[in-house]
């Protein structure tokens, strides 16, 4: 008997589809668009490693489950490799925050 197991993090696309929408999918990667209203907040979830092409500007923070924190700014049009990691992010701007998350399966 077979058993699946289960992901070592919360997947946002389940416990947060306000924010996160798959856009397309296979079985390597996963495309996730992403968007946040300004001072928006997401549960804490994780992600496997991920290429993010950021569509606006903005800056963010994130929580980690230790209990640290960071803040991170990115602009429009930068295109950045992410390790896998398990978070809780914020948008600390007073505009929407849009990206879209390339993540890498196995």
């Amino acid at each position: 008997m077979s058993t699946t197991p289960k992901p070592i993090y919360e997947d946002p696309v389940h416990i947060d589809s306000r924010h996160y929408q798959v856009e397309f999918e296979s079985d390597r990667v996963r495309v996730i668009r992403v968007k946040y209203g300004p001072h928006e907040k997401s549960p804490m979830h994780g992600h496997p490693e991920s290429v993010a092409v950021f569509l606006t500007a903005n800056r963010g923070q994130f929580n980690f489950p230790n209990g640290s924190s960071e803040v991170r700014e990115w602009k429009a049009g930068q295109v950045m490799a992410i390790p896998g990691e398990i978070h809780a992010p914020e948008n600390l701007s007073d505009g929407p925050l849009e990206l879209v998350l390339i993540e890498v399966k196995g």
